[in-house]
């Protein structure tokens, strides 16, 4: 049986992905770590709303960060990730909250 902090934290997972931007955030991240400037730049935003974004997704456990030198690398937390493939035998791009999970369609 899940205890009640089980199902807080997938909620908030879940609210914190309540957002077309740090959806977006979360797409690039499966291609691959990056810092607040790159992930700025791929998605034509201000990197100070970027990093309010990361922020809230680091809170919740589905990114974690590393410090390499002056900046600071986000990826996906590997708790929350997992790749395989869907039916067709594409790439499938799935986050796995443990309480529930939902894949992400390819572009």
């Amino acid at each position: 049986m899940k205890k009640k902090l089980d199902y807080q934290l997938c909620a908030t997972r879940l609210k914190a992905l309540a957002d077309p931007d740090r959806l977006r955030i979360v797409e690039l991240l499966f291609q691959g770590a990056m810092n607040v400037s790159e992930l700025s730049e791929q998605m034509g935003e201000e990197m100070v709303k970027v990093s309010h974004h990361l922020g809230v997704l680091r809170h919740a456990e589905v990114v974690q960060c590393q410090k390499q030198g002056r900046f600071v690398i986000y990826q996906l937390h590997p708790d929350v990730v997992a790749c395989g493939q869907d039916a067709t035998g594409q790439q499938a791009r799935r986050i796995d909250f443990g309480c529930c999970s939902f894949d992400l369609e390819g572009s």
